[in-house]
């Protein structure tokens, strides 16, 4: 079975019993634009006229509320520690305002300004990706604020270039990424740094972002390896996502 075969059965953990071979009925929404999206802000979906009223998930519900590997399926197990290129790549300066808080943000896991409330942190061995899924604390509108930002990005940040720690200069480039259409409001990076200094082949690193807000909760999620990452495992986490907040909230009445 294929990895995307793969991680399209692993939302059986979810409540939906299928059998063999009946993987595709259970509706994950892919984009038909899946292809390397270009470069422009088009892509965004359009915001509900208001945003919800803000209410709190208890520790047990933010924690109940996060993916886990057995959602995504084997080759994903819980981290053995950060990637090492988060020191080495995502650590990184650059002149540009705008195109350094996107890296700040990416290497401090506090993409929209404000540190998780859950976190979960998974590895793909086969590939050496990683992906870590995060809850926020914030308030629709200040999450919304946080996405009109990123939607920009891909032209403030389009292509810039930033030093690495060991002063390599790296060339990044930011492009929107296509998501599931799922939640309220979302938005989806691909930010791609490489380091064409390097003897032989250039050194990538490929990340996937994606910032989702579904009614009062929003979630976080970098998935990045080198060379290619594994994108089928973004487009299910973050449909996975906004279903496990859903179930969540069902399940009881939310403490204010």
């Amino acid at each position: 079975m294929t990895r995307r075969a793969l991680l399209a059965c692993a939302l059986s953990a979810i409540g939906i019993l299928l059998g063999a071979g009946a993987c595709a009925t259970l509706g994950l929404e892919h984009p038909p634009t899946a292809r390397p999206p270009e470069p422009t802000v088009r892509q965004s979906s359009a915001k509900p006229s208001a945003p919800v009223a803000s209410s709190v998930l208890t520790d047990a519900q933010a924690q109940a509320a996060l993916i886990t590997d057995t959602d995504l399926g084997a080759p994903w197990t819980p981290t053995r520690g950060a990637a090492t290129w988060r020191d080495g790549m995502l650590k990184s300066t650059t002149p540009t305002a705008d195109c350094q808080k996107l890296l700040d943000g990416l290497y401090a896991d506090e993409l929209l300004g404000q540190a998780a409330r859950a976190v979960v942190a998974l590895d793909d061995a086969d590939t050496g990706a990683q992906l870590r899924y995060q809850l926020t604390d914030l308030r629709p509108r200040d999450a919304d604020r946080g996405l009109d930002w990123m939607r920009t990005l891909p032209d403030r940040c389009a292509r810039f270039t930033a030093r690495a720690p060991d002063d390599t200069v790296l060339d990044v480039t930011v492009a929107e990424q296509a998501l599931p259409e799922v939640g309220d409001v979302r938005q989806g990076l691909r930010v791609t740094l490489t380091n064409w200094g390097a003897d032989g082949d250039p050194v990538v690193l490929s990340l996937d972002v994606a910032a989702v807000r579904a009614g009062a909760d929003t979630f976080i999620l970098t998935n990045g390896c080198m060379d290619d990452v594994p994108n089928e495992a973004t487009q299910a986490a973050v449909q996975l996502g906004v279903q496990r907040l859903t179930e969540v909230r069902k399940q009881g009445r939310v403490q204010v």
